[in-house]
C-alpha cells in the first residue's frame, strides 16, 4: 500500500511539475512552444502513415507480378504518398530542432533571469544559513539546462505515445497478441526506470553538502585570494586527499546504480526481443495460411522494431522524467521561498538627517540557541560619529547588520530618522546608508567602475563625477597611475592588473563615499592597512563625512579615539557610553582593553627594538 502511494505520490509530482513547466514556457514564447508541439504532433504520426504507405506499395506491387493487375496508378500514388510523408518528416525535424534550439536560449535567459531576480528578493539571512546554501547549490546546477530538458522528456513522452498508439492500431489489426506480450514487459520496466531515476535522485540530493566540499577543495587550490596561503601551509597534499576521498565514495556508490540499470535495460531488451520476434513468426506463418498479404507481414516486422523502439525509449524517458522533475522540483522549491522580512514599507520622510535610535532591541540568528543582542537601546544623532568596540563576539558587527536592516530584530525596533526601518521604503533607506564591510567587494571591473558602483545609477555614465569623488577621497593619484588610468580593469579574472589590500581597501572607502548617503558604516574596512595608514585614512574620512551619521567598528583605539563617542559592547549588551578620555578616566572594560592594547604595542615595539 505504502509502494502504491509513493508512486501514486510520485506521479502527481510530475503531472503538476509538467503543468507549472508547461505553464512557464508557454509564458516565455508560446509561439516557439506551438510550433514544437505542432512539429511533434506530425513526427509521431510519420511511422504509422510510413507503415501504411508501404503495406498498400508492397501490395499494389505484388498484385502486378501475380498478374491481378497491370495498372501501376495504384503503385505510383504509393510512392508518391511515401515520398510527401518523407518529405513532412523531414520538415518536421528540422522545424523542430530549430524551434528546439531558440526555445532553449529563451528559457536559458528567463530562468536564470528569475532566479537572480529571486535571489535578488531574499533575506539576508537566508545566505548565511547552511541549509539553504544546499538549496541554493541544487537550483544552480545547470537549472536552465536541466529544465529545457525536462520540457524536451516529457514532449518526446508525448510523441512517442501518440506514436505507440498509432503503431499499435496497425499491429492489433494484424496480430493482436503482440499487446498481451508486450504490455506486463513494459509495465514492469516502468517500475523499474521509475525506481532506478529515484535512486539517481536520492544519490545526488543527498550529496549536495559534500559537492559543496569538492569545489571548496578546488577553489581553495585555484583561486587567486586562497592560492598563496595554501601553497604556503602545504595543505595541497591534504585537500586533494580529501577531494578524492569524496570522488572515490562517489564512484563506488555510481558503480553500483549503473549495474543496476544495466541489469534491468539488459533484461526488458532480451525478454521485448523475444516477444516481438514470437508474433512476427506468427504473423510470417499467417501469410503462409493466407490469412495475411505480402504487405502485412512486412510492415509487421517493421512496424513492431519501430514500437519496441518507441516503447523502450519511452520508458527510459520516463525515468528520465522523474529524475528531471526533481530537478525542476528544486526550481520550484527555490523559486517558492518568501523572504520572511517584511518589505512592504512605503515610507519617505524626504532628506535624510542620519538620526538612529535602537529601543530594546534582542536578536538571535536562525538556528542559534543563544540571543547575540540583548535589550540593546542606543541613540545615535544626526551628524554624529560613534565607535563600537568590543571583544570579538561581542555583538557590533550584529548590530551594525540590523541597522543596515540586513536582518530585522526578534523583539524591539530600528528607527531611522524617527521611522521604523520596516516602515520605510527599502530602496530610500538603501540610498541613505552606505556599508564597507571587514571583506569589501574587489569587483572585476574597471578602476572607474570601482568606485561608480557607490552608486551606480547616477555614477556609472558619467566619469566627470566618478573622478571629482576620486580627487576628494584622495584615490586620484593612485589610479592615474595605473596602465589605463580610470579605465584599468582590475583583478585577474578578467584583466592583468591587480591592486594591493590596501589598494582595494582604499577603492572600497571611495565607493562608500560617491554614495551620497546619510549613514555611513564601517565594519573594520581596514584591516590589511597598519595603524599610521588607518589614523591617516580616518582622519582624512571624518573630514569628508562631515554631517554624515557615522558608525565605526574597529579594534584599533588610536582610530577609535577619534569618535565622538564610544560604544562599549561585551556579550550582546551595550555596557559604557562615552568619549576616549571619559571612558578611560572611568577604569572599566574600555579602560581594561586599551590597557592591553597599550601593552601589546609596547611589547611589539620592545621586539622590534632588538631585532
Amino acid at each position: 500500500m505504502n509502494s502504491f502511494s509513493t508512486v501514486w505520490a510520485n506521479f502527481k509530482q510530475i503531472v503538476t511539475n509538467t503543468h507549472w513547466a508547461f505553464q512557464l514556457t508557454w509564458s516565455t514564447n508560446s509561439t516557439l512552444f506551438l510550433g514544437i508541439i505542432s512539429a511533434s504532433a506530425v513526427q509521431s504520426l510519420l511511422p504509422a502513415g510510413l507503415a501504411l504507405s508501404s503495406r498498400n506499395l508492397i501490395n499494389s506491387v505484388s498484385d502486378i507480378l501475380n498478374g491481378q493487375t497491370q495498372d501501376t496508378d495504384l503503385v505510383i500514388f504509393w510512392l508518391t504518398m511515401s515520398a510527401a510523408i518523407a518529405v513532412v518528416g523531414a520538415v518536421a525535424t528540422n522545424a523542430q530542432q530549430f524551434f528546439n534550439q531558440r526555445l532553449r536560449d529563451e528559457l536559458d535567459l528567463r530562468i536564470t533571469s528569475d532566479m537572480l531576480t529571486h535571489a535578488a528578493e531574499l533575506d539576508f539571512a537566508f545566505f548565511e544559513d547552511s541549509e539553504f546554501r544546499d538549496i541554493l547549490h541544487r537550483a544552480r546546477s545547470n537549472m536552465a539546462g536541466h529544465f529545457a530538458e525536462f520540457l524536451s522528456i516529457a514532449l518526446s513522452i508525448i510523441t512517442n505515445i501518440i506514436q505507440i498508439i498509432s503503431l499499435l492500431i496497425i499491429l492489433i489489426a494484424i496480430q493482436p497478441i503482440i499487446v498481451l506480450l508486450l504490455v506486463p514487459i513494459s509495465l514492469i520496466y516502468v517500475a523499474f526506470q521509475w525506481r532506478y531515476a529515484s535512486k539517481q535522485f536520492e544519490e545526488d540530493y543527498a550529496r549536495a553538502t559534500k559537492n559543496r566540499w569538492l569545489s571548496y577543495y578546488v577553489s581553495q587550490m585555484m583561486d587567486e585570494n586562497s592560492i598563496a596561503q595554501v601553497k604556503l601551509l602545504g595543505l595541497q597534499p591534504l585537500f586533494i586527499k580529501q577531494f578524492r576521498t569524496i570522488m572515490i565514495e562517489f564512484l563506488a556508490r555510481n558503480r553500483g546504480l549503473y549495474l543496476y540499470g544495466v541489469i534491468g535495460s539488459l533484461t526488458f531488451a532480451v525478454v521485448s526481443s523475444l516477444a516481438i520476434y514470437y508474433a512476427f513468426a506468427l504473423a510470417t506463418l499467417q501469410v503462409i495460411a493466407g490469412g495475411l498479404t505480402i504487405g502485412d507481414v512486412a510492415i509487421y516486422g517493421g512496424a513492431v522494431v519501430r514500437l519496441r523502439g518507441a516503447t523502450e525509449s519511452t520508458i527510459g524517458w520516463l525515468g528520465s522524467l522523474r529524475w528531471q522533475t526533481l530537478f525542476v522540483s528544486n526550481l520550484a522549491d527555490f523559486l517558492a521561498i518568501k523572504p520572511k522580512m517584511a518589505k512592504t514599507g512605503q515610507v519617505k520622510p524626504g532628506p535624510g538627517r542620519g538620526e538612529i535610535e535602537l529601543s530594546d532591541v534582542n536578536f538571535t540568528y536562525p538556528g542559534a540557541s543563544q540571543p547575540t543582542l540583548r535589550n540593546v537601546s542606543l541613540h545615535i544623532e544626526p551628524g554624529e560619529t560613534v565607535a563600537l568596540v568590543g571583544e570579538n563576539g561581542a555583538g557590533k558587527t550584529t548590530l551594525v547588520k540590523l541597522l543596515a536592516r540586513l536582518y530585522d530584530p526578534d523583539d524591539g525596533c530600528v528607527l531611522f530618522d524617527g521611522v521604523d526601518l520596516r516602515d520605510l521604503a527599502l530602496d530610500y533607506f538603501r540610498q541613505n546608508i552606505s556599508f564597507v564591510f571587514q571583506h569589501f567587494g574587489r569587483y572585476a571591473a574597471t578602476a572607474g567602475e570601482n568606485i561608480a558602483y557607490g552608486d551606480w545609477e547616477r555614477l556609472l555614465h558619467n566619469p566627470q563625477a566618478v573622478e571629482r569623488i576620486a580627487q576628494t577621497v584622495g584615490v586620484h593619484e593612485m589610479i592615474e597611475a595605473m596602465p589605463q588610468q580610470y579605465d584599468t580593469m582590475l583583478g585577474r579574472n578578467f584583466g592583468k592588473h591587480t591592486l594591493s589590500g590596501g589598494q582595494w581597501q582604499r577603492l572600497a572607502i571611495a565607493r562608500a563615499f560617491a554614495r551620497q548617503a546619510r549613514l555611513l558604516i564601517l565594519d573594520e574596512p581596514t584591516a590589511s592597512l597598519d595603524a599610521r595608514a588607518e589614523f591617516q585614512l580616518f582622519s582624512d574620512f571624518k573630514k569628508l563625512a562631515h554631517g554624515r551619521t557615522t558608525i565605526l567598528i574597529s579594534h584599533r583605539f588610536s582610530t577609535v579615539s577619534m569618535a565622538d563617542r564610544i560604544i562599549v559592547m561585551d556579550n550582546g549588551r551595550i555596557i559604557e557610553s562615552g568619549t576616549h578620555d571619559e571612558l578611560t578616566a572611568k577604569a572599566g572594560h574600555y579602560a581594561m582593553l586599551y590597557d592591553l592594547h597599550q601593552r601589546q604595542m609596547a611589547t611589539t615595539l620592545n621586539g622590534k627594538g632588538k631585532g
